[in-house]
């Protein structure tokens, strides 16, 4: 983990916040301008190009202007980069938990597929500021009280060795969740579909549409795995600049990214076991951190190496298993 303090100056936080919200008007638009459509593949692997094009443009300028800057230099430079980039990836793999649980809660709702996409771009916003919210507390916690990484270190072990327990003892039904009952209790909440609104008028009352029970149990999981996700990022590295910046562009992606694995979701019953290496790994590494150091550049290989490996095997069991 570098001991370098962090790289964010108003003018770096200025280009990452341009950026994002340049990036948010040309999702608004394309959003408006095409209208309630079921996005498809072709249409999400575009946009999952464009978000990973975005992120390695915004990683080329941080690389120039660190290493052109005399306090910093080339070195420092390539190890924020390398830090930037695997913050990204380490994120960008969490986030597929987030698509199965859009997926659990799409399936119960019955959300009709051209209403998802409006449902998962407000969802993104609003776990843009919710994650931003998380990473400044965590970063100023790790700032005055370092022995809070331990903590985080243990977590993450905690959760990683959880995850690894069979599919047989994770019982998740959607029609229970408390949080439902504790949301229709606060807000009037209709039975049928008003188009892409998250608000409609029945019998002259303002009620809320299950489209907006469903953006709002879309927010509250994205809280829940930035739980994880979060802390995660800070194993790599401290500099607050770096945990946003890499979280909050993997986070704009998710949309597209939920897309284009939706239909192909179901094949990847091995990645849990990849996260949990990866989430039992980083855990172990905030812990012994103290008295070994782990390169940047370990860190990348092993995330890399732990999740192809999980979804390789995934393809190849599931391309030999015959169709249902």
């Amino acid at each position: 983990m570098s001991e370098f303090p962090g790289v964010g100056t108003p003018l770096f936080y200025g280009v990452f916040f341009a950026a994002v919200l340049l990036m948010i008007a040309v999702d608004i638009f394309s959003l408006k301008k095409s209208g309630s459509h079921k996005v498809g593949i072709k249409e999400a692997l575009a946009w999952s190009g464009v978000w990973v094009a975005v992120s390695c443009l915004f990683a080329g300028w941080l690389y120039f202007e660190l290493a052109g800057n005399p306090a910093y230099g080339a070195a420092v430079a390539q190890e924020k980069v390398l830090e930037f980039f695997t913050g990204y990836i380490l994120e960008k793999s969490l986030a597929v938990d987030n698509i199965f649980v859009f997926l659990m809660i799409f399936g119960y709702f019955k959300v009709p597929p051209q209403f998802q996409h409006k449902v998962l771009l407000y969802g993104v916003f609003g776990a843009l500021v919710l994650r931003a919210v998380m990473i400044f507390i965590g970063a100023s916690l790790v700032r005055q009280f370092e022995w809070v990484l331990y903590l985080f270190g243990a977590f993450l072990l905690y959760t990683g060795i959880r995850m690894m327990k069979p599919e047989g003892e994770e019982n998740e039904d959607v029609s229970q969740s408390k949080m439902i009952k504790l949301i229709k209790k606060a807000v009037p909440v209709g039975t049928a579909f008003d188009g892409e609104k998250f608000f409609t008028v029945e019998n002259g009352k303002k009620i809320a549409t299950p489209l907006f029970l469903v953006l709002i149990m879309i927010e509250l999981g994205d809280v829940v795995f930035a739980v994880d996700s979060i802390p995660a990022v800070f194993a790599v590295t401290t500099d607050p600049f770096i945990v946003l910046t890499s979280n909050i562009f993997a986070i704009l992606g998710l949309r597209a990214m939920y897309f284009l694995l939706a239909d192909v979701a179901e094949r990847f019953i091995f990645l849990k076991y990849g996260l949990a290496f990866v989430l039992s790994f980083i855990g172990l590494k905030m812990l012994v951190m103290h008295w070994v150091h782990i390169p940047i550049s370990v860190s990348l290989s092993v995330v890399f190496g732990a999740l192809g490996a999980s979804i390789l095997t995934s393809l190849i069991y599931t391309k030999k298993q015959p169709d249902k």
